[in-house]
């Protein structure tokens, strides 16, 4: 959940102290005569213009990311009798007391128009968001080849919904720069983006293009750079959610660890990736944490590998330096991932 101030306290905007006194006109006159002569002497004195600015200090940062969220009641029907709470209430409060949470959001964000002709169709049922935003999720990527599931009108139209109610959509757009645009936030001293990409599609015709909604290009290194650079030179941290990789591959591909290199280079502090359906580890990019496929997470529970599955988590220190560690957790019944054990990596102090 986004939460200022939250680890280390609430911190002040900055404030600015102006201290001026008429650098141009004199502040104190002193006319000195005599009555033998006509001669007059003044004095001038100038006081100087100072100004300082306080900066406040930068805090603890903590950022979680997962991977695939489905909230389509035809896949999940337990939702229908357990409520949309469900999803969340394994976690204990791990998303409300963080700084910020990412998902995948493994559907189209509205289901009000028709189904694309593919064999898995997925809609979120839009009375789920209110649980998720409850639970503390924060950013919803939609750079997937689900959101857009019942058409690119239902995609944008679910995604400025989502907007509204504050769950922060990245990854599709209704142009190429809008898919590829970051959200930004301020929290304990940081200014923090968030931006999302798709590298999984039916067909290209889901790319967004200059003049075409849809999602942003997770595939093409060159594009993918400019927009991490973009979010980079407004924040000082940079993540990036990105489905990516092959279906049940258990560790990366040649092709996506050159993108994972490229936008750390760019600029990215912390990966996100998902879309295999199975956990994959997390690893380093030039000191930067990758969490190359993080499975399934609000999910059918349908055999032990698919159900296993993590939490990334990723901790700046307030003096800049990112770490990472995945927090153990499992698919307990459908829809219901729970954790399996306390974060092995965290705040100091």
């Amino acid at each position: 959940m986004l939460l200022v101030g939250l680890l280390v306290g609430a911190c002040s905007a900055p404030t600015a102290t102006d201290s001026t006194s008429g650098s141009s006109t004199p502040s104190t006159t002193q006319a000195e005569s005599t009555t033998t002569s006509t001669t007059s002497t003044t004095t001038t004195t100038t006081t100087s213009t100072t100004t300082t600015t306080t900066i406040p200090p930068k805090g603890w940062l903590v950022v979680h990311g997962t991977g695939d969220v489905q909230l389509d009641t035809t896949v999940l029907p337990v939702f229908r009798s357990e409520g949309f709470d469900h999803a969340w209430s394994g976690l204990g409060n791990l998303f409300v007391d963080d700084n910020l949470t990412i998902i995948n959001l493994e559907c189209s964000p509205s289901n009000d128009g028709p189904a694309e002709p593919k064999q898995f169709v997925f809609g979120c049922d839009r009375d789920a968001y209110g649980a998720a935003l409850r639970a503390g999720v924060d950013v919803a990527n939609l750079g997937n080849n689900h959101s857009q599931d019942y058409g690119k009108p239902a995609m944008l139209a679910g995604r400025d919904h989502l907007a509204e109610i504050g769950l922060h959509p990245v990854g599709a757009g209704a142009n190429h720069d809008d898919a590829g645009r970051a959200q930004l936030f301020d929290i304990n001293g940081w200014k923090v983006a968030v931006v999302g990409f798709g590298g999984v599609r039916p067909h290209d015709g889901w790319i967004a293009t200059d003049d075409n909604p849809g999602m942003r290009d997770g595939d093409t290194i060159s594009t993918m750079v400019e927009a991490v650079e973009a979010a980079s030179a407004v924040a000082d941290l940079v993540f990036v959610t990105i489905h990516w990789g092959v279906e049940l591959d258990l560790e990366p591909r040649l092709e996506d660890v050159e993108r994972a290199e490229a936008m750390i280079a760019a600029g990215a502090d912390a990966i996100f990736g998902h879309h295999s359906h199975r956990l994959n580890p997390m690893t380093e990019v030039d000191g930067r944490p990758v969490a190359w496929s993080l499975g399934n997470f609000v999910w059918p529970s349908r055999s032990v590998a698919s159900a296993t599955t993590a939490v990334a988590r990723v901790v700046v220190s307030p003096e800049g330096e990112v770490t990472g560690c995945l927090i153990p957790a499992f698919i307990e019944s459908h829809g219901h991932p729970v954790l399996q054990g306390p974060a092995p990596c965290g705040p100091e102090g």
